[in-house]
Formats: structure tokens, C-alpha cells, sequence
């Protein structure tokens, strides 16, 4: 067993947070309108949810806003149909996220793809609007917060959050599993909240960073990067017609947009 163990190639993987780090808005706030439309949020869940937003993209979220916004979606959708939840998020995933991925970090997670790494999206969000999102990037594993659900519905209780510790948990387990070394892994993200995340890895990157990150990059000496190009990058494929359809197509999607991504790549370095 030890000599196997010891033969065995070492895997990496870039860890990339979700939100102001791959994608311009809040995954959650995204999905908002349509959730509105039918019928899961009312008007006033809606303003306050854009308020919070706003806040969001001004500064940022610490430890307090993050669990203050944690207990208020978990209340917000106690009794949800998760069946209704996924149907809504394929059938909108295209039109909504599709524009809000930043040229940048797509072409960031194509060239850890061309060089054998895995690639594995970590986020606070629900596992229901953080996998298709994955998925559309090409992602190879999804860390996500995860809902207690009984007889098809949410109860409102959280069984795993995938936040600042938990983060970190999550890729530790993916790690034992899969063979990371995390010492050579990479991790991105824009949110001091994700300091343990980024500290988890050798080769942490602060993104976007909110001010609190941006000091702790400097001091530690990591690289910042500033991404402020979302683009629309399936523009040239059709979109899904149907909720089967967008929900099986995503992946299909996905190795196509990771393969043109790639080929520019290549063609640039060349």
C-alpha cells in the first residue's frame, strides 16, 4: 500500500470562488427576477435583496453580513420546491450568467485546464445555482452550500455552508479524495472572508479584492489581479430551448466554450 501511495502523481487544482471573482454579480441576486416571476419571492424580498446587493458590490461582505445574509436566505426559501429551483436556473442560466463572466477568469480557468489542472468552483451559494454554473465553465468539482431538504422542499436549515472554514473543509476532503497536494494548488477569490481559503493553498491570488483582502495580499506578498471584463461567451452557440435541454446542454456547452477559450490561448502564446 505505502509503495503505491508513494508512486502516486500528484494532482492540482485551482480553487475559484464565485462571486466578483468569475462572475460580475451575486449568483444568488442573479437568479432574483425569475424567481420573482414565478412566484418565490415577493416584491419586497426582491428590493431588499437588490439593496444587499448593491452593498455587495460597493464593499464587499464581512463575517457579519455574511451570516446575517446566510440566516436571511435560509428563511427566504424554507418551503421551495427544489425540483422548481433547478428547473428555473437552467432555463434562465444562459441568458442571465452567460454575460456576467468575466473574459479574464474564463480565460484564467482554460489555461489551469491546459496545464493538467483540475479546476473546482467553491461557493457560499446554494449547490442548486453554483453546480450548473460550474458545469457551464468547465469545471471539474463543485464545493457549494448545501440545504436540508424533505419531501422535495427546503426546510430552511443549512446541512453544510460553505463559508470561510467550510471552505476550507471542502477542499481538504477533495484533496484527500482526489490526491491534491495543496501546497501546489492555487486559489482565487476577491472576499476577505476567504482568507482561510486562500492560505489553504501555496499559490493563493487575490481578485477584485475588497480593501480588508487587499492589505492581507500585500503583506503576504500574493499577486492581485484585477478582472473588470464580463463578456457574453456563448454568444456564438444557440440557446437552450427547453428546461431538458438546458440542463443536459450545459456540459455540452461547456467543453465547447473551454475549447475555444484554449485555442486562443494556445494561438496567443504562439
Amino acid at each position: 500500500m505505502d509503495a503505491v501511495t508513494s508512486t502516486r502523481p500528484e494532482r492540482i487544482a485551482a480553487f475559484f470562488d464565485l462571486d466578483k471573482t468569475v462572475i460580475a454579480k451575486s449568483s444568488a441576486f442573479v437568479f432574483s427576477k425569475p424567481f420573482f416571476a414565478q412566484g418565490l419571492l415577493d416584491r419586497r424580498t426582491v428590493l431588499e435583496s437588490s439593496y444587499a446587493h448593491f452593498l455587495f458590490l460597493l464593499s464587499g461582505a464581512d463575517h457579519d453580513q455574511m451570516e446575517r445574509m446566510r440566516e436571511h436566505l435560509t428563511k427566504m426559501c424554507a418551503g421551495w420546491d427544489v425540483n422548481q429551483v433547478r428547473s428555473i436556473v437552467a432555463e434562465t442560466l444562459h441568458e442571465l450568467v452567460d454575460p456576467l463572466i468575466y473574459a479574464e477568469a474564463a480565460d484564467l480557468i482554460a489555461d489551469h485546464r491546459i496545464r493538467g489542472h483540475d479546476v473546482v468552483i467553491v461557493s457560499a451559494s446554494g449547490e442548486e445555482i453554483v453546480a450548473p454554473i460550474a458545469a457551464a465553465l468547465g469545471a471539474t468539482y463543485t464545493a457549494a452550500t448545501r440545504m436540508v431538504v424533505e419531501n422535495g422542499r427546503y426546510t430552511g436549515e443549512v446541512e453544510f455552508y460553505c463559508y470561510g472554514q467550510g471552505k476550507v473543509e471542502a477542499m481538504e476532503r477533495l484533496a484527500a479524495s482526489e490526491g491534491y497536494d495543496l501546497s501546489r494548488c492555487y486559489a482565487y477569490s476577491d472576499s476577505v472572508t476567504d482568507l482561510p481559503m486562500l492560505s489553504a493553498v501555496g499559490h493563493p491570488t487575490a481578485v477584485n479584492p475588497d480593501r480588508n483582502l487587499r492589505r492581507e495580499a500585500i503583506s503576504h506578498g500574493w499577486p492581485v489581479l484585477e478582472f473588470s471584463n464580463p463578456v457574453s461567451l456563448w454568444a456564438r452557440f444557440p440557446a437552450p430551448s427547453s428546461t431538458t435541454v438546458a440542463a443536459t446542454a450545459v456540459v455540452g456547452l461547456s467543453a465547447l466554450l473551454a475549447g475555444a477559450i484554449s485555442y486562443r490561448l494556445l494561438r496567443r502564446r504562439h
